[in-house]
């Protein structure tokens, strides 16, 4: 059941989004060469208590962090480690989920460490572009289908993978919601747009194969080929006069 939110509703939201921002920011501004992600991990949670917020995906399904750490085939949930050191060359990718007074804010980014090849940046480069070209679709009376769809056939174009076993979704009082948002599919088909809905668009692309595995740890998904792997997200509410991005950082785009 799709939740339609009340202003109200959406202002918590916005506040917990904001945190979620601030967070990225914070910590997109730390990973160099060096750090591990364990201390991206406790960088971010430190940050988010002690702004009045609790860390959404600590202990969600037994996860055991406050972020999400991918690097480089890894695509999604990948767990922070003191054995993961940053090195030049990696991309890195973070998720995050932080919630103040019961409603959450969703958002992720990719981010060069140090020098990276101009293939993996490309792929960077055109991921978080398509994530614009999503949100672009967010009016009231389009189909959710026109996300995916937007998403699908502008990293196709470029000859990327889309991944499919891991989808957008809705967000409120609980970080995952209906509806079901694919990065790929029908601008025809899934539920009609309605002001109200809060939706985590979160495009997943790869430089190669769109298949992915889930490795031992039962939450780390990587590339089937081991090709490198992007990913970018926003919280976005849909109102009469289009999208509204929640999690918007100071600096819109990452990726230049």
């Amino acid at each position: 059941m799709i939740i339609l939110k009340s202003a109200h509703e959406i202002e918590c939201i916005r506040k917990a989004s904001k945190l979620t921002a601030d967070t990225l920011s914070l910590l997109v501004e730390k990973a160099k060469p060096g750090i591990t992600t364990l201390e991206l991990d406790t960088i971010a949670e430190e940050y988010i208590r002690s702004h009045g917020g609790i860390p959404s995906c600590k202990g969600y399904y037994g996860f055991p962090a406050t972020i999400c750490t991918s690097i480089n085939e890894e695509v999604v949930h990948g767990i922070p480690s003191a054995k993961r050191k940053l090195k030049n060359g990696d991309v890195l990718s973070i998720d995050l989920v932080a919630s103040i007074d019961g409603y959450h804010g969703d958002s992720a980014v990719t981010i060069p460490i140090g020098h990276v090849k101009p293939d993996v940046m490309k792929l960077l480069k055109v991921t978080e572009e398509s994530l614009f070209k999503g949100i672009e679709q967010v009016k009231v009376g389009n189909h959710i289908g026109a996300i995916g769809h937007a998403v699908q056939t502008y990293c196709e174009k470029h000859g990327y993978g889309v991944v499919r076993d891991f989808v957008g979704h809705g967000l409120g009082r609980e970080m995952h919601e209906d509806p079901q948002i694919p990065n790929y599919g029908n601008p025809d088909h899934g539920p009609v747009m309605k002001p109200g809905m809060v939706l985590c668009i979160e495009p997943m692309i790869t430089l190669g194969s769109y298949k992915v595995r889930v490795l031992g740890d039962d939450w780390t998904a990587v590339t089937i080929d081991g090709k490198p792997a992007a990913h970018f997200e926003h919280t976005v509410v849909v109102t009469e006069n289009g999208p509204e991005i929640l999690t918007m950082r100071d600096e819109p785009r990452l990726i230049k």
